[in-house]
């Protein structure tokens, strides 16, 4: 009988602390699938060692010490999570039977290796129709989808009657998220006419935001801004009640340790990619043709300076005090409101709690358009049957009929391109995908960046042709 193998994993995730804390249902998927195999993180050591108390089990080093600690063992499995030059050259320097994400070869050359990474490098600023988060696009080429379909995630903690206290995280890592000093402020009167206590939270760069947010109140409010440490705010979150803040680090902090978000998600962000991952939590953003942008074009951050103090504390207010079953239905002007879920796949959702009958409840060409997608893909890629796609193409056709007529003829003139540049032997450049319409753009990335990827190679032709085949079969039923 051989022996188990315990050679062991190697994830590189060298980016922000949100993208540390979102690699940790990796981990814990990983203990289930491959149990016995050490497991070694290369990370911001800034933020592993304040976060090592919630981790899932993992030994971590710095990027500066990776090839040290790493280099001169046999590893089964390499997942590269970043995007940084230097975390691609250490995927390809760590010996590994398997390597996942950007790797470098010995020439310097950086290609994405597997299905999943691949896809998640193909939305890069062609987001719009992506409805995966990145929690589980970090896990989808690794971990068995019936190991995905099985985890429950423990709900958030509910406030309740005589529960008061809600945090409001001033910053965010790029301005454009950030709601801004005189909202903050006009929020926290509003908590305090609700009869809640707001506390004001920030790192050691959101001081001044603060204390800005602080003085316009114009009441007394509690401002912990740079004065408590990433465990510290992990223990102040178990007595307060909600936390409302941007797409930030600690709104994954805060999900991750069972204190319930109610994330307002404005500027170049996606709630679909980045929102709070575990379900049971809240997303409030503006209703915009331009939301979940990779990057605003616009000469102001219209999402964000839209956001409406009294509005969003009536929906913090009916959090904090438990009275969620109020929100069902409910209609805020201007605004969608959307509770995060698991489907029977065990993948993340966002489900929309508008009333029927109110506008923002009618059908919505984006998102009818994004499931289809997310529905092709994922059978594409192994996670589900035929029947899953084309029940979402027939949703399209029943609720939007024009538009899946539209999308059909377009798929067949992009086919029509695709398949003349590959007869030609031609690689597409990266303003390949953004010259076709938004709706067929998912498809026109993933293989833009196929080809990419391979240099145009036969097999990598082939399969765009049979990718192309196989999207409109499911698009025509």
């Amino acid at each position: 009988m051989a022996a188990p193998d315990s050679r062991p994993i190697a994830v590189i995730q060298t980016q922000r602390m949100g993208d540390l804390i979102l690699t940790y249902p990796l981990l814990l998927w990983l203990a289930r699938c491959q149990p016995g195999r050490p497991v070694t993180v290369v990370a911001d050591a800034g933020f592993a060692g304040p976060l090592s108390a919630i981790s899932p089990r993992a030994d971590y080093v710095p990027l500066e010490r990776a090839r040290e600690c790493l280099g001169s063992r046999e590893h089964s499995l390499v997942v590269n999570l970043g995007i940084r030059p230097e975390a691609a050259r250490l995927a390809g320097e760590i010996p590994a039977e398997t390597r996942l994400g950007p790797v470098a070869d010995a020439a310097g050359v950086i290609r994405v290796r597997g299905d999943w990474q691949l896809y998640r490098a193909s939305v890069v600023h062609l987001n719009r129709h992506s409805r995966y988060h990145w929690a589980e696009l970090n896990a989808l080429d690794i971990v068995p989808p019936a190991l995905l379909a099985q985890t429950a995630w423990p709900p958030p903690r509910r406030g309740g009657p005589g529960r008061r206290k809600v945090g409001l995280f001033v910053g965010a890592s790029q301005p454009d998220k950030r709601p801004g000093a005189a909202f903050t402020a006009g929020l926290a009167r509003e908590l305090v006419r609700r009869g809640l206590v707001p506390v004001l939270l920030g790192g050691p760069g959101e001081v001044a935001l603060g204390a800005e947010a602080a003085r316009l109140a114009g009441i007394p409010v509690s401002n912990l801004c740079g004065r408590l440490g990433l465990k510290e705010l992990a223990l102040l979150g178990q007595e307060l009640d909600l936390l409302v803040c941007p797409d930030t680090g600690p709104m994954h902090l805060a999900a991750w340790t069972g204190w319930r978000v109610l994330n307002l998600s404005t500027g170049p962000v996606s709630a679909y990619e980045t929102g709070p991952y575990q379900p049971g939590h809240y997303v409030l953003r503006p209703r915009l043709s331009c939301r979940g942008c990779w990057e605003c074009l616009r000469p102001s951050v219209f999402c964000r300076d839209r956001l409406d103090p009294a509005r969003v504390a009536y929906v913090a207010a009916r959090l904090a005090r438990g009275e969620d079953e109020r929100l069902a239905g409910a209609h805020i002007p201007g605004f969608e409101l959307l509770r995060t879920a698991v489907d029977g796949f065990g993948l993340r959702r966002l489900e929309p709690l508008a009333a029927p009958g109110c506008p923002a409840a009618g059908l919505d060409a984006r998102e009818l358009v994004g499931e289809f997608w997310r529905a092709a893909f994922g059978h594409f890629f192994g996670l589900w049957p035929p029947t899953v796609p084309r029940s979402a193409a027939a949703a399209l056709a029943g609720g939007l009929p024009a538009l899946h007529a539209a999308l059909s003829r377009k798929l067949v003139a992009f086919g029509g391109v695709i398949g003349r540049d590959l007869r030609r032997g031609r690689v597409p450049d990266a303003s390949f995908a953004a010259s076709f319409a938004p709706g067929l753009r998912p498809l026109a990335g993933y293989l833009e960046r196929l080809l990419q990827n391979t240099d145009g190679d036969r097999a990598s032709r082939l399969a765009c042709l049979s990718l192309l085949e196989r999207t409109v079969g499911l698009l025509r039923g």
